[in-house]
């Protein structure tokens, strides 16, 4: 409190009864595999398919990363983390650079360089000798670009001075092979005399990334060294994690089904650990209703409340081959969420939706064999006629009825989070009966607003949920201990998942009316 020492009037700020808890970002993705360019291990963020493709370069055969990225912005994604792994024969995922010879005395002035679509591996030299012709200029002079020692490009009655014959414009415009850079100003530059420059060929083209030499180490990284999926344990942001690539590997025959189940099994332990995303996992391409059904019953088995599985496949267009393919379903099952959480909500399940850019699927399955597949977690995308490839399911992995349904999981994920971040002013504060009151008042407030959002099951507030925070929650021993406790419960809303009519016969026709 101030101090006042004079008679006055005085004016002070204090603050408000309750801080306002924001709710958090519930929509950012994470994608892990393998990418033409870019930075290796560096979790990027990228806000549209433009930066991805500045960044990481545009579809790759035999990978899914780009597709799944497309898919996931196509159907309502914003911002995404890419962790780019492997790094083809450079080792770096870097590009590799074009590499310039030294200028002899004879060319001061010109610096060559050797263009990256130049033949690999082979001697470049640029010649200068006497124009040809009849009378040619005093400042003309003939270029010739040679490759192992053979004429491979000539520009004759070509001149360093400026105008048509410039052998700066003439060279850098139709060239295939070198590209000539003005060391000093063209005024400064004198016509060269006859000799020969040799420049370095440009190194191997890095080869294409593959999934051949990757392992489950190189998915999974490791969170001190901001490797692989576990990198991804500094971003608070992240909501979502999808590995396309892995199926990838998996159909190339580069990795067996057990290490796909030890990276799956590893993406779930990192998001169950981190405790604010979830998993989306693929299953193994071209498997029929029964096998899925088997594979995630007896193969994998997971059982979380932090992943999800979806299935078949989608069929896309394929821009490298002009035709399409199938593409697990992960990516554009983010970005359905994600159009989900900004049109309607978290709390609204992100089923009977449309999934843009899908042309068709992998496997058209029947009503009996999805009353094999629901049960048991997998959630079935399928097409209905005159409505489109649709999502039709939005059940977690988990075996506990509680956690049964995706978006209640994801809305104590938001919940959660939003909590957390918006009472962090309470840390140090005297713990008394003041504090509790502020904290009952400032997490109800927020509670409230997500319940007229419809958020919460309830038709009041108090049948919504509850927030606890007095002298039962905070014993004398926790006070000692510096803990204060807030006892918090919510009533979710439900997916109408399995909607019944019921309709009866009855005999209509004249009433009585009694006289």
């Amino acid at each position: 409190m101030p101090t006042y020492l004079s008679p006055g009037v005085y004016v002070e700020e204090v603050e408000a009864g309750s801080r306002p808890i924001e709710g958090v970002g519930t929509a950012v993705a994470a994608f892990v595999g393998l990418a033409e360019k870019g930075p290796v291990n560096e979790p990027t963020l990228v806000s549209n398919w433009s930066q991805f493709t500045e960044t990481f370069g545009t579809f790759v055969p035999d990978t899914y990363l780009a597709h799944s990225v497309y898919g996931y912005f196509l159907n309502g994604g914003g911002n995404c983390f890419v962790v780019r792994i492997g790094s083809g024969s450079n080792g770096k995922g870097k590009a590799p650079r074009a590499i310039a010879g030294p200028a002899e005395a004879s060319l001061t002035g010109l610096k060559f360089t050797a263009l990256q679509n130049a033949p690999r591996n082979k001697a470049i030299s640029v010649e200068v000798a006497d124009a040809g012709g009849e009378a040619p200029a005093e400042d003309h002079f003939k270029l010739i670009v040679n490759v192992d020692g053979k004429p491979a490009e000539t520009y004759d009655r070509v001149s360093v001075k400026r105008g048509p014959d410039n052998v700066v414009t003439k060279v850098n415009e139709q060239s295939k092979l070198i590209n000539i850079e003005e060391i000093v100003a063209g005024s400064g530059l004198a016509k060269p005399t006859k000799g020969t420059t040799e420049l370095e060929a440009p190194p191997p083209a890095p080869e294409p990334p593959s999934t051949d030499h990757l392992s489950a180490d190189d998915y999974v990284g490791d969170a001190a060294d901001r490797t692989g999926f576990s990198g991804l344990e500094a971003i608070d942001e992240v909501t979502m994690v999808a590995v396309p690539d892995l199926m990838a590997a998996y159909e190339k025959g580069a990795i067996d089904l057990e290490t796909v189940q030890a990276v799956q099994l590893a993406m779930i332990a990192h998001c169950e650990l981190m405790g604010d995303r979830m998993a989306i996992l693929d299953p193994p391409p071209g498997l029929s209703p029964q096998q899925v059904k088997e594979w995630r019953v007896d193969g994998a088995g997971y059982d979380s409340k932090f992943a999800t599985l979806y299935w078949p496949y989608v069929k896309v267009f394929d821009p490298p081959t002009g035709t399409n393919r199938f593409v697990p379903p992960s990516g554009h099952m983010a970005g359905v969420w994600a159009r989900n959480d900004d049109t309607r909500g978290v709390h609204k399940a992100p089923a009977n939706e449309v999934v843009r850019g899908a042309i068709t699927l992998q496997t058209q399955i029947t009503k009996a064999e999805h009353d094999l597949l629901n049960p048991v977690g997998i959630n079935c995308i399928r097409t209905f006629p005159g409505r489109g490839v649709r999502v039709w399911g939005a059940r977690t992995l988990s075996s506990d009825p509680a956690w049964r349904y995706l978006n209640v999981r994801r809305l104590f994920n938001y919940l959660e989070e939003s909590i957390l971040l918006g009472t962090q002013w309470v840390v140090f504060e005297p713990n008394d009966y003041a504090l509790w009151a502020r904290i009952r008042r400032t997490i109800s407030a927020f509670l409230v607003n997500e319940w007229r959002k419809g958020a919460l099951f309830g038709l009041t507030p108090d049948e919504a949920f509850y927030v606890k925070c007095d002298s039962e929650t905070n014993p004398a021993e926790g006070i000692d201990a510096g803990q204060v406790v807030c006892q918090i419960g919510v009533a979710p809303v439900k997916p109408a998942e399995f909607v019944i009519f019921q309709l009866a016969q009855f005999s209509g026709g004249t009433s009585l009316v009694n006289e």
